[in-house]
């Protein structure tokens, strides 16, 4: 074997080890250190939260080391994101906010002939949010008031929120 085959040959295994490398991934490209998957039910007053949000701010380590997860409520279910869909949260210690609107956007633009598309300045738009009400008590609403902790571990964790008055 001549000196070029055997550079061509160790340059093609260089090459095999890179693509392989490319196609297994090493993660997504946020960054970040692993998530692990977050999800849980929120319940008020024993039944399921029909719609809302849910936003696990970091405690430990707290911003802006740390970093936020959130995820929408849907028919009681919600499951977290930090950076990619689903992706769940940093391992860490958390406060929870969970809030909750019975404002329909879809129907209110619907209903204002915009193709399922909402101005935020548009008068309907601000009158409905001003009429809308939030079923859930504020407490559970504001960063500062929350009563509402969370601790993310490093495997699939399922954290539920039963919600009282």
């Amino acid at each position: 074997m001549n000196a070029l085959t055997k550079k061509f040959r160790v340059v093609g295994m260089a090459l095999g080890v890179a693509a392989t490398a490319v196609i297994l991934g090493c993660g997504d490209d946020s960054g970040l250190p692993t998530r692990y998957k977050v999800y849980g039910k929120v319940t008020y007053k024993g039944q399921p939260v029909p719609k809302g949000s849910v936003v696990f701010e970091p405690t430990n380590p707290p911003m802006p080391q740390g970093r936020v997860a959130n995820g929408s409520i849907e028919n009681g279910s919600y499951t977290l994101t930090t950076s990619t869909p689903n992706d769940g949260a940093l391992p860490g210690d958390y406060k929870v906010i969970i809030m909750s609107s019975d404002l329909d956007a879809a129907a209110l633009a619907k209903q204002q002939g915009q193709g399922g598309l909402l101005h935020q300045g548009d008068e309907g738009h601000v009158k409905a949010i001003k009429a809308s009400k939030n079923p859930l008590p504020e407490k559970y609403a504001q960063s500062s008031n929350t009563p509402l902790k969370a601790t993310v571990k490093a495997q699939s964790n399922s954290i539920d929120f039963p919600l009282e008055d």
